[in-house]
């Protein structure tokens, strides 16, 4: 999902930051699903530079915490004061504090400071159910959530906030939300993942006049997942980084809900822990294809009509010398009207090519086609009788190409053509090697066929087109490297229904 920059996005605000420098005040996860590791990536994932202050190191996974260290509170504001006093600070997320020391020291540090953006995370109970915030310190927390100008808690948090059980459905919510907002005059984001349904909603709550109207709702879909270690410490600290960015909190909320939902829905990629595994905060990020991962990717696509291919009466037949000459001809002949129009196809993309080196490939296969290839299917065709009509199959293999070359994409273009580069070539060395196994046996009516396919030219040729591909592919967006595979795999179909279009015929 592409995230907006403040100066291209309409939401954006004079004074927002590129890069806003968010600074997380929470506990740490070694695991690296929760607390400032989450922060941490969140924030890098929307375009922020993290800073991390240390509130408590735990011992935990994706099954649970396991011990909590709060270490002293001076050595916290130590970490505050050497950030603060060096960087300027555009936005805070605060999550797990530990006990009334910490929760006082950040206090006093945010009333010095006055970050501009303070977005704060009541953690009191993990995912797991572990409580993370000592009951004598719940006062001081209450007491520090008026310097908060977003409070974020899930509703298990918000029912302890304001003293009642949880609520049990999407309204009774929001009236908590209300009384936290009227109580603390910050913003409140209710959220609705605790609650039953196929809805996910959240809302942000003000009753002090801050927003539009006194609730905002933003809609959602429930991601059914197992993996939700982490959640709420990504939701938060990746509201304080687009809200530095684009000082609008109901703007920032449809920026994040959206990611999270995808990190949500892509988390089972990570594969990490055996508990309630982290988000995937990188779900937007394509990660880079090493040379030859896209060709592979076409490659695998390809498999199963090379498979049929082989299968095919015609290749058997052609191989063992046992093809009925009229099955032949039909396929020369229409080999030689699709290599007419392939040739043409070959034209186009040499005029797309990006570089010289591919415009003079691309009209060099398209001369080979013309001058070479076709040759061999004239002398073939001079003295036999053979249909020359276009076929049904033909038609549609050209027809295919001639509209990918209209489309005007060079990349697409180039994994249509593809397959009659690397699946012919592939054919003819498996072919000619069973061909060589039976000794180049004497009278083999179609060795001249088989000996041109597996040609060593033709195999280098076929190894330039494999690379232009898969470079071309590699640079692509996601939309045209789709495109690239629809496009290839269309083509690999039509060369199996090519090779099969002579028994058709008959």
């Amino acid at each position: 999902m592409p995230l907006p920059t403040a100066s291209t996005d309409p939401f954006g605000t004079p004074g927002g930051r590129d890069i806003p420098r968010v600074l997380s005040i929470a506990g740490s996860d070694p695991s690296g699903g929760a607390g400032i590791q989450a922060d941490l990536k969140s924030i890098a994932a929307h375009g922020g530079y993290g800073m991390a202050a240390i509130t408590a190191l735990t011992a935990q996974n994706t099954r649970g915490v396991v011990a909590v260290h709060v270490p002293p509170a001076a050595f916290l504001a130590q970490q505050l004061d050497a950030v603060s006093d060096d960087i300027t600070i555009d936005a805070v997320k605060i999550g797990m504090l530990g006990d009334e020391a910490v929760i006082r020291t950040v206090r006093q540090w945010l009333e010095k400071v006055r970050p501009a953006v303070v977005v704060l995370d009541p953690v009191m109970v993990a995912t797991s159910g572990d409580r993370l915030l000592k009951e004598s310190a719940e006062a001081a927390l209450r007491d520090l959530l008026p310097l908060a100008h977003l409070i974020t808690p899930n509703l298990p948090e918000l029912a302890m906030l304001v003293g009642e059980e949880p609520a049990g459905d999407w309204e009774a919510a929001l009236e908590q939300g209300r009384r936290l907002a009227d109580a603390t005059g910050a913003t409140v984001l209710v959220k609705g993942g605790h609650l039953s349904g196929e809805g996910c909603p959240d809302a942000l709550v003000n009753t002090a006049g801050l927003l539009a109207r006194d609730v905002v709702e933003v809609p959602g879909a429930r991601v059914n997942t197992g993996n939700s270690h982490g959640t709420g410490c990504s939701l938060s600290s990746a509201m304080a980084t687009v809200q530095a960015r684009l000082g609008d909190w109901e703007a920032s909320l449809r920026t994040v809900k959206p990611w999270l939902a995808g990190a949500l829905e892509e988390s089972g990629q990570l594969e990490v822990g055996q508990g309630s595994g982290p988000v995937h905060h990188f779900h937007h990020v394509r990660p880079h294809l090493r040379e030859g991962g896209f060709a592979a990717r076409l490659w695998a696509e390809a498999r199963q009509d090379l498979a049929d291919i082989y299968a095919l009466d015609f290749i058997l037949g052609l191989v063992s010398g046992e093809l009925a000459e009229k099955d032949f001809a039909y396929y020369l002949a229409q080999d030689a009207q699709y290599l007419n129009g392939y040739s043409r196809v070959l034209a186009r993309a040499s005029a797309l090519a990006p570089s010289e080196a591919e415009q003079l490939f691309w009209a060099g296969s398209a001369r080979q086609c013309l001058e070479v290839e076709s040759e061999l299917h004239r002398s073939w065709l001079s003295t036999r009788p053979g249909q020359t009509g276009l076929g049904p199959v033909t038609k549609s293999y050209v027809d295919h190409l001639t509209a990918v070359s209209a489309s005007g994409s060079y990349a697409v273009l180039a994994a249509a053509v593809l397959p009659c580069f690397w699946l012919y070539a592939e054919v003819g060395r498996t072919l000619h090697a069973q061909f060589l196994a039976a000794g180049e046996p004497d009278g083999h009516a179609y060795a001249a066929w088989i000996r041109t396919y597996a040609d060593e030219g033709f195999a280098e040729a076929t190894r330039q087109a494999i690379a232009i591909v898969d470079e071309a592919g590699r640079k692509a967006s996601d939309h045209e490297q789709a495109a690239m595979v629809t496009a290839f795999k269309q083509s690999c179909r039509l060369e199996m229904e090519f090779f099969d279009a002579p028994r058709i015929h008959s």
